[in-house]
Parts: structure tokens; sequence; C-alpha cells
């Protein structure tokens, strides 16, 4: 086995305590994705990577002139949709986040982003392109507009937008990796390669057992067979944004990421502070103090103590002192006030029409929201490969 990079930390424990799962955690830190790397270091007479990529998921390979194998062999891996592949398991997904839409935001700014600042290794890649602390908002906004297309019914087939959207994620992780190794910053004796396998996989704990626990948190209820739908929905979107091995199929695979990934973290630097505060300042404590009544001073005291609160029920007081997130009371009551949230969940099932009707609002309530957003951070683009002056090719020295 190649020795590990040297800022990892506890390798020998993630061994004794996890066998071979944790001897291919250490040993996929080697492992980018092969396919997408290949393609965007390939060459494209008269055309780019991008472009190539785009019109082969719109119209399929046979459209793109004089296509190198490189992409051949990407889009016979994209179109060649995995028997286990459930269509009907993953609308239901889709249906069953979609009524906790407003939930599901909330976790993910509030836990899963800060889940994946407490390890300095993973967030290199962002701070050396320069989108680490900047621009939380836009940033928010891009992966919202992701997750917009992959959380609707039909958007992971292979005529979704969903599914395009993910594959365009999959080369844009390609393109940071080659970006940092021309730049010659990278340090991949110390940290491994870019965005490597394990953290690809620790991406899908986020959005999976990571958001669905703290929504769980906040009373929110869902069946097994919602769990089960929502499980297979991130390991098909691992599967096409380049998961391997690694790829978590149900929650004890989730649950064993997450305790591998901060088992084997060097613990949050500097850099990660500066991102929780960017996002926590700059994103999450104007959004929410919009939703109060009353003086913009007193709307954002309320929402400064409450998002704290929610940082320190979804993190832990330990991860939260990690990350320096101030301390509040306010913790014992969120915590406290699960089932009867939870209560009230099922009330607005019942009063609201039923699941069915839920969810077809939530997708209109969705939609405008990501709209509202959008012209409120003034995001024209969609992903961070159209927007303008595009950083994943800038990086900056950083230790």
């Amino acid at each position: 086995m190649k020795p590990m990079p040297k800022d990892l930390c506890n390798a020998d424990l993630a061994v004794a305590r996890y066998g071979p799962v944790g001897e291919r955690w250490l040993s996929e830190m080697w492992r980018g994705d092969e396919l997408a790397d290949a393609v965007v270091n390939d060459t494209f007479p008269g055309s780019s990577s991008t472009d190539a990529v785009r019109v082969a998921l719109e119209h399929g390979i046979g459209a793109v002139d004089h296509a190198p194998e490189s992409l051949r062999e990407l889009f016979a891996f994209l179109d060649d949709e995995p028997e286990w592949v459930d269509h009907a398991r993953l609308d239901r997904a889709a249906d069953a986040l979609i009524r906790h839409t407003a939930a599901l935001g909330v976790v993910l700014a509030a836990a899963s982003l800060l889940r994946g600042a407490g390890n300095s290794i993973a967030g290199k890649p962002l701070v050396q392109t320069g989108r680490y602390a900047s621009m939380p908002a836009v940033r928010s906004v891009e992966v919202g507009e992701w997750l917009r297309h992959v959380i609707t019914p039909g958007g992971m087939r292979r005529d979704g937008a969903g599914f395009a959207y993910t594959v365009r994620v999959r080369m844009i992780h390609a393109h940071v990796r080659r970006g940092l190794y021309r730049a010659g910053i990278w340090d991949e004796a110390a940290w491994g390669v870019p965005i490597p396998q394990p953290y690809m996989a620790f991406t899908m704990a986020e959005f999976g057992h990571i958001a669905l626990d703290a929504m769980r948190s906040l009373g929110v209820r869902l069946s097994n067979d919602d769990l089960d739908a929502i499980y297979h929905l991130w390991r098909y979107v691992g599967h096409v944004i380049g998961m391997c091995e690694l790829n978590p199929t149900d929650a004890a695979d989730h649950i064993r990421i997450e305790e591998l990934y901060r088992l084997t973290s060097p613990g949050p630097d500097d850099h990660d502070r500066e991102f929780v505060v960017a996002l926590t300042d700059d994103y999450l404590i104007p959004e929410l103090a919009n939703t109060f009544p009353g003086p913009d001073a007193a709307r954002r005291k309320v929402a400064t103590t409450l998002v704290h609160g929610l940082q320190r029920v979804f993190l832990g007081d330990t991860d939260a002192e990690a990350l320096h997130i101030p301390d509040t009371r306010l913790k014992y009551v969120i915590r406290a006030a699960g089932p009867a949230l939870a209560g009230l969940g099922h009330l607005r099932m019942v009063v609201g029409g039923g699941p069915q009707r839920i969810s077809r609002r939530g997708y209109r309530v969705r939609d405008a929201e990501m709209a509202r957003m959008r012209a409120a951070y003034d995001v024209t683009h969609q992903l961070v490969d159209d927007a303008p002056a595009a950083p994943v090719s800038r990086p900056a020295r950083v230790s």
C-alpha cells in the first residue's frame, strides 16, 4: 500500500476499527476519477472538453465530432445504467424530500456543510480555487440549482436535468484536479489527490445521513420506505458523479463514512473557521432574518442566536467549539423541541391535504425560492463551469 498522506490522522486506528473498509478508505485517498480526469486532460480541436460533454449529454456521444476515446469511455459508463437503479424509488425520494424542503435547506447549510468544514484537507481544493470563504451565498445558490434538478421526479433519468447537472459537477471536480496539479501547488504527499474518492463519499453522506439526522432533530419523521428511497437516490447520484468502491448504499455505509472522515481528519484550520463565519454571517443569518417581522437589528439578533443554536445542536459542542461557533442556551430548547415539532409536522400533513398535495406544493415553493435567491444574489449562471470568470482555473497558493 502506498504511504498514507502525511497530514492524515489515525491511519492505524482506521484499519483496526474498520478492517478492509478502513484500508480502502486510506488507499482511495490516492484515487480521483480516472474517466473524468482522462477527458479533461485530452485534446478537443476546435472545441473544449466542457462543450463536448454538454453536446454528448444532450444529443449523445455520436453527436460529438471526432470524439476522443476518453470521452467515449466516459459516456459508455454514463449511458450504461446499472441494473439496480429503480426510478420509482428515485421519484419517491424526491417527493419525500420536497415535502420538507424548508428543513432540508436549513440542515444542508447549518449541518452538512459545517460537518465538511471539520476536515482541513477536504477543504483545501476550495481554498486554493478561491471559493471557500468567498461568496458563500453564490455557492449555496449553485448547490441549490443542482439539487433542484436532482430532487425532481425524472431528474436522474439519462435525459433528465439532474443527471446532466451531476455529470457537469463531476467534470468540475476533474477540472479542479487538473488546475491544481498544473499550478504546481498541490502537496500530494501530505494530502493525497484533490477531491479523492473518500471525500466524494463523504459528500454523499452530507446530503444523505447527515442531513436526515439533522432533519430528524427538527421533528421531520420519514417512513422506512422513504428513507430507503432517499439512500437509493444518493447511491445513484454517487455512481453518476464518479464514485467507485466507496459509494455508499445505505444508512450504515453513510455512518461508517462519517466516522472515518472524522477519525482520519486533522481537524479544522483557520480557513475552515473563516468559511463558517462567512457562511453564517453573510448567508445563513441574513436569510433567516428575512423571515422574521420587526426592525432589522432585532431580526438579525434573533436570527443570530437561532443559527448558532441550530449549529450547536447539529454538530455537538465538541465540533462546534473546534469551529469557534458561539455557544447559546437556545440549543437546549431546540434539542427538547423535537417531539413537539414532529407533532406539528404530522398535523401539517393532515391539514395540508396529504403527502402528495404537499409534495406538489413543495416543488412550487422550492422553485419560487430558488428564483428569489438567484435574483437576490445576482446569480445569472447555473454552475461554476459557466460562471463569469470561473475561478477553477486560477488556483492560489496556500499551505
